[in-house]
């Protein structure tokens, strides 16, 4: 590592808010990356006759347990843990034992249920009513955080969309940072007519309004991952434009780059390998905010109803349920908390990125 890069880690370091900010959004990532293991449906290995099984990488029917029909066994269905378990068998389930689209039909009080905790043993297990073991009465059945409105487990949809949500935001980010870094570059570098035109064009893009796009795409075609960034892209680049034509405006007539212009090298050479490294500096304080805005566009589209397919696991539709279950406080609360906890940590990383890249900083 040069001594530059050591100093920027120095002094990201010494913002102990941003670094131990950024240690606990890695490590809610890395969890949700791998949210078919920690919440799902189906169990990570299944022993049965001396045979093993992974049902969250394979389709196994249910006679392949001694069952009657051919189609994927419900490894949650009673009747389908008896069949392995009575012969000797054994199941190992992920923490949660619900997917982000499982639907309770357990439940022992109306769709939205309350946190588990928020209820008795006796009415989360239902031991009494319907003559249940005490193998099926696990915390792993329980719902922690309680259920939607369709008996969705919250705790799960949280997982899932955290993970949905960052995937999304972190690729709308990449893509309009290369486009909206190679536009400035343009801006900049050449000037002149080139610049005035495209200024125009940008005033007049940068008008048309995204929502009404939207509703109206969403009218026509159902909105799926793609589609949603494909047309956020459309718009998003236009945030780091200025920033970057504002340092090639500045540096297009340094010194070493009229040295360089004047031993021929190539335009292309001067911008990518000359220029580019000091316009960096600034394009990079500004990615973890554009990172935090794209994913509270995707969760306010959620929340509108013009975001992602209905039943996708959605931060935006939590906070929607929550607007339209009042008497289900969890809901609201635990959408918000979630959401206000992300946007925290990603505006502190970015605080800590600012300090880190700032020259005139220097921690010891």
């Amino acid at each position: 590592m040069s001594p530059l890069n050591q100093r920027r880690w120095r002094n990201f370091k010494a913002n102990r808010r941003g670094y131990w900010s950024l240690w606990i959004f890695l490590v809610l990532f890395v969890v949700t990356l791998g949210a078919e293991f920690v919440a799902n449906d189906k169990p990570l290995y299944v022993s049965y006759q001396g045979q093993s099984y992974f049902p969250i990488f394979s389709f196994y029917p249910e006679t392949a347990f001694g069952g009657d029909f051919e189609t994927e066994a419900d490894y949650r269905d009673p009747f389908v843990q008896d069949l392995i378990l009575d012969a000797g068998g054994t199941m190992i389930w992920p923490a949660i034992r619900y997917s982000y689209r499982t639907v309770d039909t357990e439940i022992p009080v109306p769709a939205p249920a309350p946190p588990w905790w928020m209820m008795d043993r006796e009415a989360v297990c239902g031991l009494q009513e319907k003559g249940l073991d005490d193998r099926n009465c696990t915390l792993g059945n329980f719902h922690w955080l309680g259920t939607d409105d369709q008996a969705r487990d919250v705790l799960a949809r949280l997982i899932y969309g955290f993970r949905l949500s960052v995937l999304f935001g972190l690729v709308l980010t990449f893509f309009s940072s290369i486009v909206g870094i190679a536009a400035g570059a343009m801006q900049g570098y050449f000037g002149g007519w080139t610049d005035l035109v495209f200024q125009r064009f940008l005033e007049v893009w940068s008008s048309i309004p995204q929502l009404y796009l939207l509703i109206i795409i969403a009218s026509i075609i159902e909105p799926n991952f793609w589609i949603l960034l494909g047309i956020l892209l459309l718009f998003s680049w236009v945030t780091l434009v200025g920033v970057v034509r504002a340092e090639f405006l500045r540096a297009r007539n340094f010194e070493y780059v009229s040295a360089a212009r004047a031993l021929g090298v190539g335009n292309l050479t001067i911008i990518l390998r000359h220029m580019l490294p000091n316009a960096m500096v600034a394009t990079l304080t500004f990615m973890p905010f554009i990172l935090n805005g794209s994913i509270t566009t995707l969760t306010s589209l959620d929340f509108l109803g013009f975001g992602l397919p209905p039943g996708s696991p959605s931060l935006g539709e939590l906070l929607a349920q929550g607007k339209a279950n009042l008497q289900a406080p969890w809901l609201g609360l635990t959408g918000f908390f979630v959401i206000a906890l992300m946007l925290s940590l990603l505006i502190f990383i970015g605080e800590a990125v600012r300090d880190a890249l700032d020259p005139r900083k220097t921690f010891h």
